[in-house]
């Protein structure tokens, strides 16, 4: 139990005896009732707004709700004093060992200080990268796979069972024309020449390797041979030697799936059509025309009786065609048919999409809620594209790749944490900048390495006090003064920033966490440097030198945790 949920839970036990005092009726919502900071420091530690949400319902006054409600608080041995202010928010303040108590349990809880159970075990299926299987990952699918990846880690920290899953587009024409470039230097490979790569097809430098290993395998069988005879086996080692080397690409970045679950495998498992009978069982699908096209109606333009989906029931803007004219199945068929694959075996969908597939979000809510009567939570996470720069200029793309800049040549120039943590400094939905001088950038300014720098700043401070015979065991943290406890009231606030970013499906609240924390405890070590008997290391004062050790390991232990949910290493040495 948090601090946070302790109050919470006190605030609701004020709230039973002022009930069964007949000043509360019985059976009001309570669910919007919060305990939080307050937005003024200075007003206390914790405020509520039980008196403003509740007096309306229990028909009495807001102000005069307050009261009673404060007065049931000052009764709590750890609050100094409760106080009314404005219509009825309600603020205290708790006296000093409340936190340094919490100093103590941190250290207690070390690793799992903010671990919370909030998620109750509900499986969560958060689909991330789900990059088409036809190159090497680039860094437009970099910013996706990050946020995916740490809300993964998120949601697990705050108590869910997560199920990490890649969905692999193995069935479509994109893959048709990977395996015709594979095609083309399987020739090049037996000495056939091939020129410039035609238009249309992939032109990367990575599949000469495919070229060449299939040269291996086949010989020159293929050369000559029909495309009926060659392109399916082609797309499947194309294929698979692309998930490899995506696999390898995401391992750069540290992040490994679950569940790799094929396009082409779904189809054949009659997925698709298994979907459709159970919406038109519930008369969710029907035959029926498409209106024309808006605008000017194209000459060859003919209206085709289609099986569509009926998504305007579910908020969408017109109902939704699930197969083509030929009786293939449309995107959003096969789509709609996996989402619903995916919630057999889930509590809640999360799914990270491209800012470019917001036109289809409504689509594959609209389904989701049919295909599970509205059971199945499901959540989409727009991710805005990333602009690369290099001290301001655009980045050159790659040659290799053929028209981008790939995701593991970045890596390996700034290295993983450095990536991961970036893409988490701004929502994901706002347009990002990503410059390579800027984010190995040794100032305040590069979040990155001001949070890396209050880690180094703490394991350096205990390496100089352990040399000079200085420890924080058995420290009397009354040593701490309100200055120094301040930053403990920000260091308790971790627990509660983890459920709310995990409620919220928002990994970034985690990074702005820990800059303000980072911030803070930089400001204080900064006082030293013009008042020596501020500074945390006092050589002729062991005892507040203990207190000010224990208390510095507690902010190092939540920048372990927090950095940890990101998937970033805690440095102890900045180069």
């Amino acid at each position: 139990m948090t601090l946070f949920t302790r109050y919470t839970a006190h605030v609701d036990a004020a709230l039973d005896a002022l009930t069964a005092a007949g000043t509360l009726p019985a059976g009001l919502d309570r669910r919007n009732v919060t305990v939080e900071p307050p937005r003024d420091a200075t007003h206390g530690d914790l405020a509520t707004n039980a008196a403003m949400v509740l007096a309306k319902p229990a028909g009495t006054n807001p102000r005069q709700l307050a009261e009673a409600l404060a007065g049931e608080l000052r009764t709590l041995d750890e609050v100094a004093a409760v106080t009314v202010a404005g219509p009825g928010f309600i603020n205290m303040t708790l006296h000093d060992d409340v936190w340094r108590r919490e100093i103590d349990a941190i250290h207690a809880a070390g690793a799992d200080y903010g671990r919370s159970d909030a998620g109750a075990g509900v499986r969560v299926n958060i689909e991330y990268v789900s990059a088409n299987p036809t190159g090497p990952m680039h860094m437009g699918h970099c910013r996706g796979a990050v946020v995916g990846d740490a809300l993964a880690s998120l949601l697990q920290f705050a108590g869910n069972t997560v199920i990490r899953e890649y969905y692999v587009n193995d069935a479509g024409g994109q893959v048709d024309v990977l395996a015709r470039s594979a095609h083309l230097r399987y020739r090049e490979a037996l000495g056939h020449k091939v020129g410039a790569i035609p238009e249309g097809l992939y032109p990367g430098d990575y599949l000469v390797a495919v070229g060449q290993a299939l040269a291996q395998e086949f010989g020159d069988r293929y050369v000559a041979a029909p495309e009926d005879e060659w392109l399916a086996l082609f797309r499947n080692r194309a294929v698979a030697a692309m998930l490899a080397l995506i696999k390898d690409d995401l391992a750069l970045l540290g992040i490994h799936h679950d569940v790799f679950s094929s396009e082409a495998e779904l189809q054949a498992a009659k997925k698709p059509e298994a979907a459709e009978a159970v919406l038109r069982a519930r008369d969710l699908v029907y035959d029926g025309v498409l209106e024309a096209p808006k605008g000017e109606t194209p000459e060859d333009w003919e209206p085709v009786e289609l099986p569509l989906f009926r998504s305007t029931q579910f908020g969408d803007d017109q109902d939704r065609p699930i197969r083509k004219s030929n009786g293939s199945w449309t995107y959003f068929g096969a789509d709609m048919a996996y989402h619903y694959q995916k919630a057999e075996g889930a509590d809640q969908l999360i799914d990270i999409w491209g800012a470019d597939h917001a036109g289809t979000v409504k689509r594959i809510q609209a389904a989701v809620a049919a295909l599970t009567e509205g059971k199945t939570r499901f959540d989409v996470k727009l991710v805005q594209m990333v602009r690369l720069l290099r001290g301001g200029e655009p980045v050159k793309m790659s040659k290799r790749a053929g028209n981008f800049v790939t995701l593991a040549d970045v890596v390996r120039e700034v290295g993983k944490d450095v990536v991961r943590f970036t893409m988490l400094t701004r929502r994901s939905d706002a347009q990002m900048d990503f410059d390579f001088a800027k984010v190995v950038e040794a100032s305040k300014e590069n979040p990155v390495f001001y949070v890396q720098y209050a880690h180094a700043r703490v394991h350096s401070l205990h390496r100089r006090a352990a040399e000079a015979g200085i420890s924080a065991e058995g420290a009397d943290l009354s040593r701490l003064d309100t200055q120094e406890l301040a930053l403990v009231k920000l260091a308790a606030q971790f627990p509660r920033v983890v459920e709310t970013a995990a409620a919220a499906r928002e990994p970034h609240r985690i990074v702005f966490y820990l800059y303000d924390l980072a911030a803070e405890f930089h400001a204080q070590w900064n006082v030293g440097n013009d008042k020596p008997e501020r500074r945390f290391l006092v050589p002729d004062d062991h005892g507040v030198t203990a207190a000010r050790l224990s208390l510095a390991a507690a902010i190092g232990r939540i920048i372990r945790n927090g950095l940890s949910i990101m998937g970033v290493e805690a440095v102890t040495e900045m180069h």
